[in-house]
């Protein structure tokens, strides 16, 4: 693999390591200068977070999240290769808390769920992805009371219809590529068992 496929974790515990991933049609890591921005935004809430991330891809937000302090991530991909990779970077790394599943993003979704506080959201471009997964996401009881929800597209969200409850708290432009933040409220039936910091 040539240095283009490498992935390089910016900050956290595994600082500067780099890792490989295999070239597949539509894996297109988030570049170091996005991930950067996005994990500041998140920077006061990732520390001990549950983690979903969906389209792992590289599994460069996954890595990241873990080598900040998330205490558990789960990675889904739909391809074999993808995943076999995966599996070998957390052989090395040896964290504890990874979970690395094949599966189809939204055949994952309806399975049994369980709530993870920080969502990764990185689909293949020009798969009209976002919109069932996202609707999965509230409607399946993926999300914590109060939880992140990172998105990256080829084009705006601004006509994503967001689910009740969400509030859209960053948006972002690089290039031809739109990342966003969005954050979900607890609705009024839920307790305020988890912290409810917000990124600045």
């Amino acid at each position: 693999m040539g240095e283009h496929n490498r992935v390089r974790i910016i900050a956290g515990r595994w600082r500067g390591r780099k890792l490989t991933f295999p070239d597949r049609p539509g894996l297109r890591p988030t570049p170091d200068r996005v991930r950067e921005t996005l994990f500041n935004w998140l920077q006061p809430v990732v520390a001990g977070a549950r983690c979903l991330d969906l389209f792992a891809g590289s599994g460069a937000l996954g890595w990241e999240a873990l080598s900040r302090g998330a205490v558990e991530v789960v990675m889904v991909d739909s391809d074999s290769q993808v995943v076999r990779n995966l599996k070998e970077h957390s052989k090395q790394l040896a964290p504890r808390g990874v979970t690395v599943l094949q599966s189809s993003a939204l055949d994952y979704l309806h399975g049994p769920a369980k709530p993870f506080d920080i969502v990764f959201l990185d689909p293949p471009f020009r798969q009209g992805l976002l919109a069932d997964t996202i609707h999965r996401l509230e409607s399946g009881g993926w999300l914590a009371p109060r939880a992140w929800i990172y998105m990256e597209s080829e084009t705006g969200l601004q006509e994503l219809l967001l689910p009740a409850g969400w509030k859209m708290s960053r948006s972002k432009n690089a290039g031809q590529v739109s990342y966003n933040l969005a954050e979900r409220q607890p609705t009024p039936s839920e307790t305020g068992s988890h912290t409810e910091q917000s990124p600045e």
